[in-house]
């Protein structure tokens, strides 16, 4: 008998409870729309399904290509602010910072040892990261990324990661650790699934892809000015009548996309609305669409801004349950191992 596999998303929407999903952010600087739309909407919406939420802030992650982690008590205050103000609850949801829990980071260990080195240069991802990293020489942790990966995924026996299609090669590994230490040692880990979003890559103001190394992006925690000033400022092009066209006008489409985006519309539409109107009408459109959408995060990220003290609380939580978690698994680990003396 010929069986059809159940996909992915309808397995997630009849039985949420099966599912936790471990997905996070280094905090490198503030979120951005490109982020909301990206992850942070999704990572909510799973949330709002009754799924299991672990949230990484990834502070050891940002040594990957960087030489010191610089500011990080101001850039992870901020990222839990975007996190509450975006709707992540931490009632429902874990958020731990990574070097906060050292029973993780034991993991890695083994973990190397079940992954070859041609296999960890060969992942494309690495390769790309490896060639836009800042550094002027790559480090071990940038080459053992993906397995340090594994372990923030296994530790906490995550079996979905809502990723972009550039990251599935990460997933794999993590696949290939859970499998063979399955194999070699006993059952202990899922086999984690990679869930792939379907949001659109979402342009800055130049055009390009929105992110914070561009330049080109309206942060989540951007003042209404400052974002009006952002949107002004933006690339656009000499042809008057506003289409919505990607390829052709990167520019006029990123901004159209963004206000259609913002305004639960088709692009396609909001050019033809702004029509012969020209760029300062379009950005007028987008800009306004924009401080509408962020009007509520902003009312609530004001609110937790001050309360810090809540907001770290949040975050010691998280700590703990996170260690509770990694300490229970590690503790499983070394009895498959055989290493409990």
């Amino acid at each position: 008998m010929i069986t059809t596999a159940i996909p992915l998303e309808e397995r997630i929407a009849a039985a949420p409870q099966d599912f936790r999903v471990l997905t996070g952010d280094r905090p490198t600087g503030p979120l951005h729309l490109g982020h909301y739309f990206g992850t942070l909407r999704n990572r909510v919406e799973l949330q709002r399904r009754g799924v299991d939420m672990v949230v990484i802030v990834a502070d050891y992650q940002v040594l990957t290509d960087r030489d010191v982690a610089d500011r990080l008590v101001e850039t992870v205050d901020g990222l839990l602010l975007d996190y509450l103000a975006a709707g992540l609850d931490p009632e429902r949801a874990t958020i731990f910072a990574h070097s906060a829990v050292p029973a993780l980071h034991q993991l890695l260990l083994p973990f190397l040892s079940l992954v070859s080195v041609p296999e960890l240069q060969r992942n494309p991802t690495v390769k790309d990261e490896i060639a836009h990293s800042r550094q002027s020489t790559v480090s071990g942790l940038m080459f053992t990324y993906p397995v340090h990966q594994a372990a923030d995924i296994l530790f906490c026996k995550g079996n979905l990661v809502p990723v972009g299609q550039d990251q599935m090669p990460h997933i794999e590994v993590t696949r290939t650790v859970a499998r063979r230490f399955n194999e070699r040692y006993g059952p202990v880990f899922p086999v984690p699934e990679g869930l792939l979003s379907d949001a659109p890559v979402l342009a800055g103001t130049d055009g390009r892809k929105m992110s914070k190394s561009r330049g080109n992006a309206i942060a989540l925690s951007a003042t209404p000015d400052e974002t009006a000033r952002l949107i002004r400022a933006a690339t656009t092009d000499a042809d008057r009548h506003i289409t919505y066209e990607p390829e052709r006008r990167p520019g006029v489409s990123g901004l159209v996309h963004l206000a259609a985006l913002c305004l639960g519309r088709d692009p396609h539409d909001v050019a033809a609305e702004v029509g012969d109107a020209g760029a300062a009408r379009l950005k007028r459109t987008v800009t306004e669409a924009v401080n509408d959408f962020l009007a509520p995060m902003r009312e609530r990220r004001a609110a937790y801004a001050k309360d810090l003290g809540f907001v770290r609380d949040v975050l010691r939580t998280g700590n703990a349950r996170a260690n509770a978690i990694a300490d229970q698994t590690l503790r499983e680990v070394r009895e498959a191992m055989g290493t409990v003396y």
